[in-house]
Parts: C-alpha cells; sequence; structure tokens
C-alpha cells in the first residue's frame, strides 16, 4: 500500500482508540490501497474468529473501493461464507434503484462474491427502502431489529461487533447521514429516519453515532481538495453540530485514508 502515515494518537470522542492517519497521493491509489487494507483486515480477523462483520460506505471512492476489492488476487483466499455486510447508511428509494448505496456495491462487488466465492446472500443486509417499507423511520426500526439479532450476548449497544466500520466523508463534514446542524445528530438508539437532508434525496435511513462508535476500527475514506478543510476541522476537534465527521471512531481503531488533497497537500 503506498501512502505515508501519520500518528499513532489520541482520537477525540468517547470510548476511543488509537487515530491514525494515512495519506495517499491520488484517489486511484487511495481506493487500491482501501482494498488491500479491508481484505488483509478481514483474513487477520478470521484467522482468530469469526464471523467478521464490515459496514460498507457508498460514494466515489468508497464504490471505487469495492470494485478494487473484486479485482484483487486476495479475494478467494478469503472464507466469505463467514463474513456479514452491512451499511452505515441509505438513501430511501425502491431496490435496485442505481442511487442506492446498495445497487452500486452489488454491481461493483457483491454480486460476485455472491455467484463465485460462496458468500450467502443472507449475509448480505440492505437498509429497507419504499419498496418494502412506508417510512424511514419504519426502515430504520426494521434495520435496528436485524442489527440486534446479531449483537453479541450482552452488548451495550444492540449491533454486531463491527470489525471495520468504512464511512466516506462529505465536504461539508458529513458521515453516514449525519449532517452539520441536523436533528439526526442528536438519534438515540442504533438507526434513524432522516428528512430533510440537505444533500437529496431527503429521505434517508442512517446508523447512528452510538452505533458507529462501537465498532472496533472506524475508517474513513475521503478524497479531494473540496474536503480538506472539513477534515483538518476534523482530526483538530471541532464540535460534532458542526464536523459531524469528528465524532465518527471507533473503539480501538480510527483510521482516516486520505488522498494528498483531501489532506491539504500543497501542489
Amino acid at each position: 500500500m503506498s501512502g505515508s502515515e501519520t500518528g499513532p494518537g489520541p482520537a477525540a470522542g468517547p470510548g476511543s482508540g488509537v487515530r491514525l492517519v494515512v495519506v495517499h497521493p491520488d484517489k486511484e491509489v487511495l481506493a487500491q490501497a482501501a482494498a488491500a487494507r479491508l481484505l488483509t483486515r478481514i483474513l487477520d480477523v478470521q484467522s482468530v474468529r469469526s464471523p467478521v462483520h464490515v459496514v460498507l460506505t457508498g460514494g466515489t471512492v468508497g464504490i471505487a473501493s469495492l470494485a478494487a476489492v473484486a479485482a484483487s488476487p486476495l479475494v478467494p483466499a478469503v472464507d466469505w461464507s463467514g463474513v456479514h455486510l452491512w451499511w452505515g447508511d441509505e438513501r430511501f428509494l425502491p431496490d435496485g434503484d442505481p442511487d442506492r448505496n446498495e445497487t452500486q456495491a452489488r454491481q461493483a462487488l457483491l454480486d460476485d462474491l455472491v455467484v463465485n466465492h460462496g458468500l450467502p446472500a443472507a449475509n448480505v443486509h440492505p437498509m429497507p427502502g419504499p419498496t418494502s417499507v412506508a417510512t424511514p423511520e419504519e426502515g430504520a426500526a426494521v434495520y435496528a431489529a436485524q442489527l440486534a439479532e446479531h449483537a453479541p450476548a450482552g452488548a451495550a449497544t444492540p449491533v454486531p461487533a463491527f470489525d471495520v466500520l468504512l464511512l466516506g466523508m462529505g465536504p461539508d463534514g458529513h458521515v453516514a447521514s449525519l449532517f452539520p446542524g441536523h436533528d439526526g445528530l442528536a438519534a438515540q438508539g442504533t438507526t434513524a429516519g432522516v428528512h430533510g437532508s440537505p444533500k437529496p434525496p431527503p429521505e434517508r435511513v442512517s446508523l447512528t453515532f452510538d452505533a458507529i462508535r462501537s465498532a472496533r476500527e472506524v475508517w474513513i475514506v475521503a478524497a479531494g481538495a473540496e474536503k480538506a478543510g472539513q477534515v483538518a476541522a476534523a482530526l483538530a476537534g471541532e464540535p460534532v453540530t458542526k464536523v459531524p465527521a469528528a465524532g465518527a471512531v471507533g473503539q480501538a481503531r480510527t483510521l482516516w485514508l486520505l488522498d494528498a488533497e483531501a489532506a491539504g497537500a500543497k501542489k
């Protein structure tokens, strides 16, 4: 993996572990490196326990990373029958809509894993949309129940023991569908229905900060000069109400995976 690292250092936030910032020269290398890192992490976890729970993200770099996973020679080394895949948020759109994170992820990687590499279809856990539920709140409740079914006994937060939780970050500093100054930032429980999103479409379903912060590792993947200001603000510990990404921290480790532009490197 090509890139420069800074850290380790403490990550801001409750229950946070070590924070590491890894800078790659461009978004293409970032996607390739994130894919290699994810596959290696899954293999490392599978050497000591099963199942592995991974939370996926959408966005340009997130989907490019999944496509890079699909092309990796490491794919057959993973026991995909022991991997469960979840999402951090989803647009409240019908099944199969091209703007759904799930649809894009299936096209980039998941359909191939199911058909050719033994990933059980039941291990793919998409967030419900209007095909099956009437409102984002109902979708959030259904997803919360699914998460709870896979939570360890006695877990403080009723979600699976997420080994890796991937997040993109928007130019406004949002992660999942948790936007600056939005009511969803204070949502209780593990999931929330979102209305009035400043980024279309207005209706969404999202994990809450409680769910995100329960993950063993949180990886924030960001590329582009338009994100540099919010990356710097989040790393400086700006309030979550202004920069939601500042509140996305893992129990053991928080990784910021950046390209040079998002890291604010001078050309």
